[in-house]
C-alpha cells in the first residue's frame, strides 16, 4: 500500500470517508460563516456544497459512490423533519391569535411558489416531467422528493432544486426584508420558512429566535400544503 493511488482507492470506497468529508466541508463552510460576521453570503451551506464539489472532482468520485458514504446525512432529514413540529406546539398560542394571517401568508406563499416557477419553466418549453420536479422546490427535501415521485418527476433533480432554493433564499432573506422594512419577527420568519424550506430556516435562527420558530412553522406547514395543492396546480399546466 505505499503507492497513494491505491491508499485513495481503498480510502474512497470506505463509506466513513464521505460522512466525514461532509461533515469536514460544513465545518470549514459554518467557520467562515462565523469569521464574516455571519454574512448572509457566507452561507455554510453553499460553501459546503463548493468545497465538496470541488474535492469530487478532483478525486474523480461518483456521486452514487459518495452517496453510499454520506446517506446517513440524508436519512436524519426524516427525524429533522418531524421535529419541525417542536416550534409549532411551543407557539400554538400565539398562532391562535395569529390563526388568519399565518393561514392567508401559507396559501398566498406556497402558491406563489409553485405558479411562479412552473409559469417561467413552461415559458422555456420545459416538459412535464421537469414541470413535476420543479413544483415542490421550496418545500423541504424529504417532502418534495416524495411529491415528485408522485407526480412523475426526477428525485435527484428535485432535491438539487430544493437546495438551490434554501441556500438562494437564505442569502437573500436578510437584505430583501430589510429594504421592505419588515420589522415584526414573526412575518419576517414565517416568509423566510415558507420560501426557503430548512436552509432558511436556519439563516431565520441565526437572526432571531422568534423568527426561527415562526419559520420552523412556515416550513413544516408548507410541506403539508404543498404535498395537497402541488398536483393540483401542476394538472394546470
Amino acid at each position: 500500500m505505499n503507492d497513494p493511488a491505491l491508499i485513495w482507492s481503498y480510502l474512497a470506497s470506505q463509506p466513513l470517508l464521505w460522512l466525514t468529508a461532509t461533515l469536514a466541508a460544513y465545518w470549514a463552510g459554518d467557520l467562515l460563516f462565523r469569521a464574516s460576521g455571519r454574512s448572509s453570503l457566507a452561507n455554510p451551506v453553499l460553501i459546503a456544497v463548493v468545497i465538496l464539489a470541488i474535492v469530487l472532482g478532483i478525486s474523480g468520485t461518483s456521486y452514487r459512490t459518495y452517496f453510499e458514504g454520506a446517506q446517513f446525512v440524508h436519512f436524519m432529514l426524516g427525524p429533522a423533519t418531524v421535529c419541525l413540529g417542536l416550534p409549532l406546539y411551543d407557539n400554538l398560542r400565539r398562532i391562535r391569535r395569529a390563526a388568519l394571517p399565518v393561514l392567508a401568508a401559507l396559501l398566498v406563499g406556497s402558491l406563489t411558489a409553485i405558479v411562479s416557477a412552473l409559469l417561467i419553466a413552461r415559458s422555456f418549453g420545459l416538459d412535464q416531467s421537469l414541470l413535476a420536479s420543479l413544483a415542490p422546490k421550496s418545500t423541504t427535501a424529504p417532502v418534495a422528493i416524495g411529491i415528485a415521485e408522485r407526480l412523475g418527476g426526477q428525485p435527484t433533480l428535485t432535491a438539487v432544486l430544493v437546495l438551490l432554493t434554501g441556500i438562494f433564499g437564505a442569502i437573500v432573506v436578510t437584505p430583501l426584508l430589510n429594504m421592505f422594512r419588515v420589522t415584526d419577527w414573526r412575518a419576517r420568519g414565517l416568509a423566510v420558512g415558507v420560501a426557503a424550506h430548512g436552509i432558511g430556516t436556519a439563516r431565520a435562527f441565526q437572526v432571531n429566535e422568534t423568527a426561527g420558530a415562526f419559520a420552523g412553522i412556515g416550513m413544516g406547514l408548507n410541506a403539508v400544503l404543498t404535498a395537497i395543492i402541488a398536483p393540483l396546480v401542476l394538472r394546470a399546466f
